[in-house]
């Protein structure tokens, strides 16, 4: 089995690469690469990235990786990481910027003014380790506890328009949709790769996973 990386100088695509090696108990081939015929052989792909998005759209459309992408989440096990995720939606506010349009919904900004339950002032970006409640049933959360904590990096999160593309919320401090997939498709705002024993689960589970819900 191939599993594909998509390399488009964006994300910590060692990390991830080397996060997938390390749970790869199923003798996979998994590599790096930013060719398109590559990621539409491969039997699986994982799609990072970090950054701002106008950034990561103009180097994904640049390497001719915009529509293997597109073809990837149509009929094979895809896992994208937070621009990653991000990207799959129609537009963001970052920089007023197209998405691929392959989810109905924005990414947007956290609002300014945030503050916490104890009244403290929240920053924007938001880093650190939150908990993700699960909203569905799905088999990458297999032997992830639900309420589990994930790190993540980011100013902007997706809102989709359809309630059923979220499978995991998580706060700050209001909830937001930090998990969206349907079908062979399942994206994370968090870093998995730098999530430990939670994040390590559940690419080990993409790994295994047969597209199917």
């Amino acid at each position: 089995m191939k599993v594909a990386v998509i390399d488009y100088g964006m994300g910590n695509l060692h990390s991830v690469l080397k996060s997938a090696q390390s749970v790869n108990g199923i003798g996979a081939t998994i590599f790096l690469t930013r060719d398109p015929h590559e990621v539409m052989a491969a039997d699986k792909v994982i799609f990072p990235g970090q950054g701002a998005m106008p950034d990561c759209m103009r180097e994904l459309t640049a390497f001719g990786l915009d529509e293997a992408v597109r073809e990837a989440t149509r009929n094979k096990p895809f896992f994208g990481i937070c621009v990653g995720a991000q990207l799959l939606f129609e537009r963001s506010e970052e920089g007023d910027t197209p998405g691929l349009g392959l989810f109905p919904g924005r990414v947007v900004r956290f609002r300014s003014g945030l503050t916490g339950a104890n009244g403290e002032r929240l920053k924007v970006p938001h880093m650190g380790w939150n908990r993700v409640w699960q909203t569905v049933e799905h088999p990458l959360f297999s032997g992830v506890a639900d309420g589990e904590r994930f790190y993540f990096v980011h100013s902007y999160h997706f809102a989709p328009d359809d309630a059923s593309l979220t499978l995991g919320e998580s706060e700050y401090p209001e909830r937001f949709s930090c998990i969206t997939g349907r079908g062979n498709v399942f994206a994370t705002q968090f870093h998995t790769e730098k999530s430990h024993l939670a994040g390590l689960r559940m690419m080990q589970n993409f790994l295994t996973w047969d597209g199917t819900v």
